[in-house]
């Protein structure tokens, strides 16, 4: 998996595979490009820096104020 950020743009980029790009769907602020079969190839979280805030907060919330970080 290749992980990019573009600050200027402020879109994070998730390479997920190497097949090539048939078709995307754009879902809330992230755009899955997909294979010919269906699978998932890049996905771009437009808006970066917002969308990793407001995940932030709504985990601090399910986890009753609490962050638990997670590196795998």
């Amino acid at each position: 998996m290749k992980i990019r950020y573009d600050r200027e743009e402020d879109i994070i980029t998730l390479e997920v595979s190497s097949e090539k790009i048939d078709h995307a769907e754009e879902i809330g602020p992230i755009i899955v490009h997909f294979s010919k079969q269906g699978r998932p190839v890049l996905l771009e979280i437009l808006d970066a820096s917002e969308f990793i805030a407001e995940t932030t907060r709504a985990m601090a919330k399910s986890k009753g104020g609490e962050f638990t970080e997670v590196l795998g």
